[in-house]
């Protein structure tokens, strides 16, 4: 490939002073009978004739000639202009700049192709536009100048143009990025009263540190680094030095453009109390309940934080009343003889606004009336900040959404209205997923699920699985509209039917056939909490094997009477939800309260009563903390089952007698009174695994069986679960929100009875974790390290699972 020459690149200036040689022959202006246009190639002769300042029959002087050549030039369509006269015929003789035939980009990492195809757009080159050598040359200084703003001076940036046949050209822009220079060292000069070390704290960008590699800030950016400087003053200004000042900033970089190096200069001046502070202006609201919103007080130091503070709460509180547009200007009036200042809040609350309309746009799938039923403001009424922002939460938490962004403009002609539209990107809100998963419980999983959590966009969820494991067969059908009703009261349905071995399931060896119809209700009480209520008939087969399940299993089988057991079960939760976001929250608490109970006329009576809680703490942009407590504890209610069993043995007329209930004979071999009580083992808590203490095998932890012919117990679960996580995120560690890393602290145990409860029982395990949200199906990794166990405890350090859910 060759570069493309650049060919009087000056013309546009210097078009009036070209030599005519055929004009100046003629060395009188003529009248143009006929124009004719040479060398056009894709232009049509008609678009050139609209840009000619002269036309036939007019006349043509040297200076209409050069107006005729900067009228072309102007135009981009040619690199080359020439007049001639041919008796009174003028002749355009142009030479075509190129056409850009592909556009290529190669070696960008830093800076994703879409956003820099999107500017070289904007600049005019793209393809199948005109090539224009001027453009490209602006192009590359603006890649320059956007790298070293990240930091990479060592960047390279060579435009290739390739000339192609039918006067094309492919332009191939090769970025080589280099590493970013890295901040050896920040010195602040003057900086008496605090440690550079305290004032650096939230700086984004700092000296390099063990956690560099994640928070990244240590890569030098001019942008990170004019952020701090307004930190810098921030933090003085926040602590009583108005007359703090910042009298220079120095960046020096290495040789090998590889180091940077910072230097800010600062005059701290003294510290400022408050000799008074007052609110003026139209405040709206009575004077004494704006008055009261005002943080700092007389003789308090001076902070521009707490005045901020202020004024967000009085500019909020207005604008929730419909004063969209209310500013509070703080104005601070310096005595430096006694080292105070005296604060004017002026309060400036501009025109009550109305809301026209409320528009949504991206929807492409959802219809507006599911968005629309989440909306707190309302269209024709005052505005209000927060109820604009509390449907914009309320939209993220449905889960259709990766992004929901609001914007309030102005109606045009009008200053006291503003339209609320809502910007949404949707995401996949269904799947259907036929394949096969595997999870070191279940081993290999083959799953047909058709699931759609936003049915036909009309926000209804419809699911169907069929499934089959090593262990388990399942088939299920679930049906719920979150809308039965205007007032947002939901009404669905469960269907399932499901075969479970327990023997592959890490716990006591017993079979169990289940099938249950389920009715679920749910109604709001307050913005961010809901009741629901269940009620279902169910049934359980158990099949228990000789000399392999547990005595205690057989034992309680035997005092209930028969294998299978049915169930009137009803469920009664309250739920409060604060968390900003579906996917990944960063801010919020999320809690369930659940009491499971059977019905009078069950085979078994019993109850079981759930807390499960997550809180997530948003430390900073780049960490989130996630606090977590699950609590479960179930028993029986009414009368034990006691029941007395008898065997004979077997004789020529009986060979197999069995049990029965009561004796049939006054002097029976063997005779034993059983009871069950308590919650049923079927509906024991299990801990340990990927879903509650990971680095201990999914479900091992708790109560285990007697020893079996030489064999360790089995698990047994319990009726009382103690589970707790303290989880760190890393939102930023991936440019993504499907995925996310963590570290964590899990313990937790499950004990058979609140009476034995035993807090150095518990078990606990800290490791790392990946969770994706892969196109093929979600993924979960997570390897652990325990480091409160005992000996006996089936340890699993590297755990996965593929196919489940999160």
């Amino acid at each position: 490939m060759t570069r493309f020459p650049v060919r009087r690149l000056l013309a546009l200036a210097l078009a009036s002073s070209l030599s005519l040689p055929a004009l100046a022959q003629a060395a009188e202006p003529f009248t143009v009978r006929d124009i004719r246009i040479d060398g056009l190639q894709r232009i049509a002769a008609g678009t050139v004739y609209t840009y000619l300042p002269v036309e036939r029959g007019e006349t043509l002087d040297q200076a209409g000639a050069g107006d005729t050549i900067r009228a072309l030039y102007h135009t981009g369509f040619f690199e080359d202009v020439r007049l001639d006269r041919q008796g009174d015929i003028l002749v355009v003789t142009v030479v075509e700049r190129p056409a850009i035939n592909k556009l290529t980009l190669e070696g960008n990492k830093d800076i994703k192709s879409e956003d820099l195809l999107k500017g070289l757009e904007d600049i005019g080159l793209s393809e199948g536009e005109t090539f224009d050598r001027l453009a490209l040359d602006r192009v590359t200084q603006e890649l320059h100048r956007q790298y070293n703003n990240r930091g990479k001076y060592n960047v390279t940036i060579t435009p290739t143009v390739s000339p192609l046949n039918r006067n094309r050209v492919d332009v191939t822009i090769t970025v080589k990025e280099g590493k970013a220079a890295k901040i050896r060292h920040v010195n602040l000069i003057g900086t008496d009263s605090f440690e550079s070390e305290d004032i650096q704290e939230a700086w984004e960008s700092r000296e390099s540190s063990w956690l560099s590699w994640y928070r990244r800030d240590d890569q030098y950016s001019k942008e990170k680094l004019s952020g701090d400087m307004e930190k810098l003053n921030s933090w003085y200004l926040d602590r009583g030095y108005i007359d703090f000042n910042i009298d220079s900033t120095q960046v020096s970089i290495s040789p090998e453009k590889r180091e940077m190096y910072v230097t800010a200069s600062v005059t701290e001046g003294e510290i400022y109390k408050i000799s008074d502070i007052k609110v003026t202006g139209d405040t709206i609201l009575p004077q004494e309940q704006v008055e009261r919103m005002v943080i700092p007080k007389v003789g308090d130091t001076f902070s521009r934080a707490l005045l901020e503070l202020t004024s967000d709460g009085i500019t909020n509180t207005l604008s929730n009343i419909g004063y969209a547009f209310a500013r509070v200007s703080p104005l601070p009036t310096p005595n430096r003889e006694d080292r105070t200042v005296a604060i004017n809040l002026q309060v400036m609350p501009g025109p009550r606004v109305n809301v026209r309309r409320i528009l949504f746009k991206g929807n492409t799938r959802t219809s507006d009336e599911v968005l629309r039923r989440e909306m707190r403001q309302f269209e024709n009424s005052w505005y209000s900040q927060a109820a604009i922002d509390r449907s914009k939460v309320r939209l993220q938490r449905l889960g259709y959404f990766e992004t929901v962004e609001v914007e309030t403009p102005a109606v045009p002609g009008t200053g006291d209205q503003v339209d609320v539209v809502y910007n949404v990107k949707e995401t996949n809100s269904g799947s259907f997923m036929f394949g096969v998963g595997y999870s070191q419980l279940g081993g290999m999983t083959t799953t047909v699920q058709l699931s759609q959590a936003n049915f036909l966009g009309g926000g209804n969820r419809v699911a169907v699985e069929a499934q089959r494991s090593d262990y388990l067969q399942r088939y299920a059908f679930s049906y719920i509209n979150p809308f039965f009703t205007d007032e947002g009261m939901s009404l669905g349905y469960n269907l399932w039917w499901r075969e479970l071995d327990y023997s592959d399931f890490n716990t006591a060896q017993y079979n169990s056939t289940n099938a249950a119809a389920q009715a679920v209700l749910g109604l709001p009480i307050t913005e961010n909490s809901t009741v629901s209520m269940l009620f279902g008939i169910d049934s359980n087969q158990i099949q228990t094997y000789s000399g392999y399940t547990p005595e205690v299993i057989v034992n309680y089988v035997h005092a209930i009477g028969r294998r299978t057991f049915h169930a009137w079960r009803t469920e009664v939760g309250w739920a409060r939800d604060t968390r900003n976001d579906f996917f990944m929250p960063t801010r919020g608490t999320y809690q369930r309260v659940g009491l499971e109970t059977t019905l009078p006329g069950s085979t078994v009576e019993y109850f079981k009563l759930n807390y499960e809680v997550s809180k997530y703490w948003r430390l900073s942009p780049a960490f989130v903390l996630r606090t977590g407590l699950d609590l479960g504890y179930g028993d029986s209610y009414g009368n034990d089952i006691v029941r007395n069993i008898c065997w004979t043995r077997p004789t020529v007329e009986n060979p197999t007698p069995g049990a029965s209930d009561p004796c049939l004979t006054d002097s029976p071999d063997y005779a034993r009174t059983l009871t069950a009580s308590g919650l049923p083992f079927f509906e024991n808590f299990y801990a340990g695994g990927t879903r509650s203490v990971r680095g201990f095998r999914d479900n091992t932890l708790g109560p285990r069986s007697e020893v079996l012919g030489g064999y360790r117990g089995q698990p047994l679960g319990g009726s009382l679960k103690t589970v707790g996580q303290i989880e760190m995120l890393f939102p930023k560690l991936f440019d993504t929100r499907a995925a996310r890393v963590s570290t964590f602290i899990d313990f937790g145990n499950v004990y058979d009875s609140t009476d034995n409860f035993d807090a150095g029982e518990l078990r606990a395990s800290a490791g790392v974790a990946l969770l994706w949200r892969a196109p093929m199906g979600p993924i979960s990794i997570s390897y652990a390290y325990p480091f409160k166990k005992k000996e006996g405890d089936e340890i699993e350090r590297l755990q996965f699972s593929f196919g489940g859910s999160f």
